[in-house]
């Protein structure tokens, strides 16, 4: 049974023009090279030259001040060395030495891909037949690092996206680090990182059940301060503090709209780019809602599945996922408990969809494998494409495969409602694969996505091309449903 694709003309196309600013270090020889030059101007020449680098840049970010003083605020221990007092340089000179350590950074200037999509929380004053909704996007700048950005739209009666206009600065959040570490947990997942025993026991022993991040990051940098270490305890060492780094919260500025707030990569763990983002606004027993989203941490060698949780989209928490089956890509919760439990898709192995089941959102063990590649256009491998959408039919999921040409595709599957295990449904053919037009960008041939929605007896489907921009399709729901429940006879 043929299904019917409606792609819409609408694009996401990267604009380098957003831009934020960044830490700058350019290495402490240099810095110090540097620092002693301003300490050399005058105080008339210290303000001129603060003065002409506040005006060029005035109206591209809030606050450029505070910046460069938190800038400068790194330099503070190379400052006291080179025999200066840190605490006697002027708020000018502070603010100057912050600016030479300040760069601008385009998030999106590479690519502005693989979307997910979820209803707002906010759906007043709206026409009938309209959904105001949240697309975000993995946003990719310079060194193809990645972060998270969002847009705000309203769906229309007939499946048209009326997208609102971003907003031109870009706010970072203020960070905070998690306060108190359980022991056993902690240890836990450095084990399943494979961090060797030897080294976890020589940093973990001496600590208390519940320790703070500052007591494990001291006890970290004190071995890491001795030049015999070897590279092996060396890497142990940093994973370690990666991993103390990856529990922190986020709190965005209220007056800022959602298109100015972005989740940039705030620390070791995923110092080479936040992945794939796939949100899902999750019901709890009560009828609490949140939004969550799970995501790949990477630091360019090492892969941490991660969980982050909102009621705002202006405070977030971000967490590390545990457990036995915590490794790999794909991580995509249900939207509500089955049977008591939260549910989870994931691609363990890195080629076949599982399931799995856990009493805590962070803990994940014991994946049940649910599908292997099995037709032509997933025949490499098959995952998922963002959280289940629940249908009275069974769970809707997206699912990506890769075929010929590592050609990427969109399929479709259904899983019984209350045992996801059990698949009931698998197109045989993608619902979506790359067009002619769609096979040029950053990646040739994919089309991509990271969370769909139903709107309208549609299936709304924001979908990557080929990693460079972003666009979407719809499908209508019954006639999907119909094909997925044929598609085993």
């Amino acid at each position: 049974m043929e299904v019917k694709v409606q792609r819409k003309s609408l694009k996401f196309i990267p604009d380098s023009k957003r831009v934020v600013t960044r830490f700058f270090n350019n290495g402490d020889e240099r810095t110090k090279q540097l620092i002693g030059r301003i300490l050399d101007f005058s105080d008339e020449k210290v303000a001129n030259e603060l003065s002409k680098t506040l005006e060029e840049f005035k109206g591209r970010h809030r606050n450029l001040k505070k910046t460069f003083k938190v800038h400068c605020g790194h330099f503070e221990g190379l400052i006291n060395a080179m025999g200066v007092s840190y605490d006697n340089l002027t708020a000018n000179q502070k603010m100057l030495i912050g600016s030479y350590s300040t760069m601008e950074y385009s998030i999106e200037s590479a690519a502005l891909f693989n979307p997910s999509i979820i209803e707002d929380f906010n759906q007043s004053f709206l026409k009938e037949g309209e959904k105001r909704v949240i697309i975000s996007f993995r946003a990719t700048g310079e060194g193809h690092l990645s972060s998270i950005v969002f847009r705000r739209a309203i769906l229309d009666k007939n499946n048209n996206l009326q997208v609102l206009k971003a907003k031109n600065h870009i706010d970072l959040p203020e960070i905070g680090f998690k306060v108190s570490y359980d022991k056993q947990r902690f240890v836990n997942k450095m084990q399943e990182l494979k961090i060797p025993e030897v080294y976890i026991s020589e940093i973990m022993d001496p600590l208390p059940d519940h320790f703070g991040y500052f007591e494990l990051k001291h006890a970290v940098n004190k071995l890491l301060e001795d030049d015999a270490i070897d590279d092996t305890k060396k890497m142990a060492l940093q994973e370690m503090t990666w991993l103390v780094d990856s529990y922190y919260d986020l709190k965005f500025h209220e007056e800022s709209d959602i298109t100015e707030r972005v989740i940039f990569p705030n620390s070791i763990a995923e110092s080479r780019g936040i992945e794939d983002a796939r949100f899902v606004r999750f019901t709890d027993d009560n009828g609490e809602e949140t939004i969550y989203a799970t995501y790949t941490a990477y630091n360019g060698h090492t892969i941490i599945p991660k969980l982050l949780s909102t009621h705002d989209f202006l405070n977030f928490r971000i967490m590390p996922i545990h457990g036995n089956a915590a490794q790999n890509k794909n991580f995509a919760l249900f939207p509500r408990k089955i049977n008591g439990k939260y549910a989870m898709l994931a691609r363990i192995d890195g080629y076949n969809n599982y399931v799995m089941f856990s009493d805590r959102i962070t803990l994940w063990s014991d994946p049940i494998k649910i599908q292997e590649p099995k037709f032509a256009w997933d025949l490499t491998q098959i995952g998922n494409c963002g959280s289940p959408i629940y249908t009275d039919d069974g769970w809707l999921i997206l699912t990506h495969g890769v075929g010929p040409m590592r050609r990427y595709s969109i399929g479709a599957s259904l899983l019984d409602l209350e045992d996801p295990t059990k698949v009931i449904g698998r197109l045989k053919e993608p619902l979506l694969s790359p067009s002619k037009e769609e096979r040029e960008g950053y990646v040739p041939n994919v089309v991509y996505s990271c969370g769909g929605m139903i709107h309208n007896d549609s299936l709304i489907i924001p979908y990557a091309v080929s990693d460079y921009a972003s666009s979407y399709a719809t499908v209508q729901l019954s006639t999907l449903l119909k094909a997925l429940k044929q598609s085993l006879d």
